[in-house]
């Protein structure tokens, strides 16, 4: 096993150590009318946030280590990352009232040689303590309920070459399930039932069922399998459905996972589609379901797409399941045979943003440009599915997990 590098939780920790400097000058102003009890808060505040850094690190450092992410790992990480956040806040605000005040100095300071150096306002330092404080309660909600904050997501799109019989065909997408995360089976029957609720003619998912092993979807089998659809259900394999994330005593068992996993999609009634396709008949017309397996920029290329396309003509309407968005820029969108719409989610939209109307923003849109919604380029569709469960962060905020409903329209001119 390769040697693990630690040099980025290092320098983590030294930012770390740098963002609690600066929450410290702002406590400091809070209690800076009573002295003694103010230098016993920043006391108290160093031995909280080291102690909660040292626990992080050792938890992180030995998932690192095993390639493993357990429950330890997962409450470490909740704590850290709404402490983090809500410092973050706290900081937005200190560094507000600095440029301020920086700007107010070398304003006045040319008029008064001997200018002090504005003080911080009381008032200004503890709103932005309060608004961090709500941060919090935040990251709460998305921890405990925001995660199962089920939402679907409507969406038509009009085609000048979808089949007259197809006219109104409706699709029901989920991605990234990731069962090994999963906390409350009653929560998850929720989502199931309202996918149901929607009456899709057509079920895709577009892979991650688990985190690394097949044996975390067991307790979640009877409920998957409710999931019904006239025209079939498929679905692909996602970057954590391979067990790349984990170490293996061997390359046998890393197999037997990995056709473990295939035989549970068989019985969830998914037709897992390996860089192949299916064609879905109606009223004597019909159109292409396209499945390959995972390819994306640093998760593994093993997607064959000219395989899964084989047999398939310019003319025949094409629905691609392709787990990561990034291989729609790289191979679909500009592949010579059209691929009229093709489905993808990895991103899970971080779990953390905002969306307000037309408005969206997350952390992951630096690296992926098509990270959540729709985009379009010549005539061909991407959908990113924001995702069905969580990974990590065991919480979602802003960002909820997504139901997607696609209702196919022919665009008659």
């Amino acid at each position: 096993m390769p040697k693990t590098n630690y040099s980025p939780i290092i320098i983590f920790a030294l930012f770390y150590l740098i963002i609690d400097s600066y929450v410290v000058s702002g406590i400091k102003v809070l209690f800076l009318t009573i002295t003694t009890e103010s230098q016993l808060v920043v006391y108290f505040w160093w031995v909280f946030s080291l102690s909660v850094l040292f626990y992080f690190t050792k938890v992180f450092s030995k998932a690192l280590s095993d390639r493993k992410m357990n429950s330890s790992f997962q409450l470490a990480l909740n704590i850290f990352l709404a402490l983090l956040f809500s410092k973050l806040v706290f900081i937005a605000f200190l560094f507000t009232e600095d440029v301020y005040r920086a700007i107010l100095y070398f304003s006045k300071s040319i008029f008064h040689h001997h200018m002090l150096f504005p003080m911080r306002s009381i008032w200004f330092s503890s709103l932005g303590f309060l608004t961090s404080l709500s941060s919090c309660f935040v990251f709460i909600f998305g921890i405990t309920s925001g995660k199962y904050h089920y939402k679907v997501h409507h969406q038509t799109l009009y085609f000048d070459d979808l089949p007259e019989a197809f006219d109104g065909f409706t699709i029901a997408q989920i991605s990234d399930i990731h069962a090994g995360s999963f906390d409350n089976p009653k929560e998850v029957l929720k989502g199931i039932h309202l996918i149901n609720a929607q009456k899709p003619d057509l079920f895709l998912f577009t892979g991650d069922l688990v985190n690394n092993k097949a044996s975390e979807i067991e307790p979640y089998l009877e409920l998957f399998k409710q999931i019904k659809a006239p025209y079939g259900c498929f679905s692909v394999l996602g970057n954590h459905d391979y067990g790349d994330y984990m170490a293996w005593p061997n390359q046998l068992e890393k197999d037997n996972n990995l056709k473990l996993l295939k035989t549970y999609h068989r019985e969830l009634g998914y037709e897992l589609l390996l860089d192949e396709h299916r064609v879905i008949h109606k009223n004597g017309q019909h159109i292409s379901v396209v499945g390959v397996e995972n390819w994306g920029h640093g998760f593994g290329q093993r997607g064959d797409l000219e395989k899964a396309l084989n047999g398939l003509r310019q003319d025949d309407f094409k629905v691609l399941l392709s787990h990561d968005p990034s291989h729609w820029d790289a191979e679909v969108k500009s592949n010579p045979l059209k691929i009229h719409l093709t489905l993808s989610g990895h991103t899970h939209g971080m779990q953390f943003g905002i969306e307000i109307g037309n408005f969206k923003w997350s952390p992951v849109k630096y690296r992926y440009p098509n990270w959540a919604g729709l985009a379009h380029f010549n005539g061909r569709y991407l959908y990113v599915n924001r995702g069905f469960g969580f990974l990590g962060f065991s919480g979602r905020i802003g960002i909820w997990p997504e139901i997607t409903i696609i209702n196919l329209k022919r665009n008659d001119r």
